[in-house]
């Protein structure tokens, strides 16, 4: 079998023969030559082939696959540098005329996504994805946590009922799911600090650049944590990914216009502040807001813009999920935290969970919720249950934070919103 080798190899080499292959990324005839920018999963490398290519070549366009032999050498004048005069060549696949071209709507890229993650923009942010992913598994591998995979298909809510989706399971009618969290509660029991990641749902009728309806979810349940061992745990796995993505995508950072050095301030202490206080701190610069009034998109960017990566604390218990623990001084509050980052706005939502089987109860009756549909979560609080924290990190925002990437569509391969399912 013939080694061919990667264009980041001939480039970084500058000098000698090589086999390369990969996809023409742009075409430009002159008289006695063609120019051709070949790219492949590593980078790309302009290739000249003189006229007795011409015929090969003929008919060859853009996204045509093909292979290369031939003898580099270095030139300013080439985009990486280097150029490699082909000897050889071999047409694997030519193309009919490739769709995409510039300045194309962002509908009419959604709607060839398939083709358009080969673009220099798609293929940086999917390695930063996949940087930010590996990071985060590796941050849990140090910090002794162990993966437990969560269950897609349940039948009960995880938060409000109302944005669940719904569907027919033999017979029977259940949810796709939107957390993780009571199925990684259980699994705590047995081994202490436990972490899942994969798919999470949500019928949210939001069109705002940082929903969609499908989002990958990186959810943490740890026995014996408080609020604050929590947030000191959030805080230390953001500083991880980012640190690790400063220091492995400088090049895919720059192609998104991100200056690397940015994600530097993610290694400062995070601001602390609790709901009361973020909300006397909005009025302070014009806000309208009052107690009991959520925090949107402009008012966590406003906190984000003061006072950088920012835990707002302590909300009132009518505007937040069940499962959070009452607070101690305050029983209208409870023990949870929002991770709020700049460009984006909350990126984690966490909490200590109630241990208290009968506040458990009420609270769930006070959701509009029957305890019944609950009865092995409740179980968890009969037979040993033991202060614990845990907190939920949606992996697309924290995406668009660490690359500066606007519209959380395009941080996801292929995202789901409520007007698109294709491709």
């Amino acid at each position: 079998m013939e080694l061919f080798n990667q264009v980041s190899e001939v480039v970084k080499k500058k000098e000698g023969k090589f086999a390369v292959r990969g996809w023409i990324h742009r075409r430009r005839d002159q008289k006695s030559k063609i120019f051709i920018i070949l790219r492949d999963s590593t980078g790309t490398i302009q290739c000249v082939f003189d006229q007795k290519f011409e015929k090969q070549l003929k008919g060859v366009g853009i996204e045509s696959s093909i292979k290369i032999w031939g003898e580099a050498s270095e030139d300013k004048r080439a985009p990486s540098g280097v150029e490699l005069i082909a000897f050889k060549l071999e047409v694997v696949c030519p193309t009919e005329i490739f769709p995409i071209a510039k300045d194309l709507s962002e509908e009419f890229l959604l709607d060839v996504r398939h083709l358009w993650l080969r673009s220099g923009r798609m293929t940086a942010i999917l390695k930063i994805r996949d940087e930010i992913f590996h990071a985060s598994r590796q941050f849990f591998k140090e910090e002794s946590f162990y993966e437990v995979s969560a269950p897609m298909f349940v039948s009960q809510a995880g938060e409000e009922g109302s944005t669940m989706f719904e569907l027919e399971y033999f017979g029977k009618k259940v949810f796709l799911s939107q957390t993780g969290q009571l199925h990684l509660e259980a699994a705590m029991f047995g081994l202490e600090k436990v972490y899942s990641f994969g798919p999470s749902f949500r019928a949210e009728k939001s069109r705002t650049r940082r929903h969609v309806t499908e989002f990958w979810h990186l959810e943490g349940e740890m026995a014996w944590f408080n609020q604050e061992m929590s947030m000191d745990l959030q805080e230390r796995l953001v500083q991880y990914i980012a640190n690790k993505v400063y220091k492995n995508c400088k090049k895919e950072l720059k192609t998104l216009n991100k200056e690397p050095k940015e994600l530097l301030e993610f290694q400062k202490r995070f601001a602390r502040m609790t709901y009361e206080q973020a909300v006397k701190d909005l009025k302070k610069t014009g806000f309208k807001i009052k107690i009991g009034d959520d925090l949107g998109t402009r008012e966590e960017k406003k906190l984000a813009e003061k006072h950088g990566p920012v835990f707002v604390m302590n909300y009132p218990k009518k505007m937040k999920a069940f499962y959070m623990k009452e607070h101690s001084k305050n029983p209208k509050l409870v023990l949870c935290s929002d991770l709020i980052l700049p460009g984006v706005g909350e990126v984690i939502g966490a909490s200590e969970r109630e241990t208290d089987y009968e506040k458990l109860v009420k609270r769930i009756k006070q959701a509009g919720d029957d305890p019944k549909n609950y009865e092995w979560y409740l179980d968890l609080r009969k037979y040993g249950s033991v202060p614990h924290s845990g907190f939920g990190l949606g992996m697309a925002r924290l995406i668009m934070c660490l690359t500066g990437v606007e519209h959380i569509r395009d941080v996801i391969p292929f995202p789901r919103t409520m007007t698109r399912t294709y491709p």
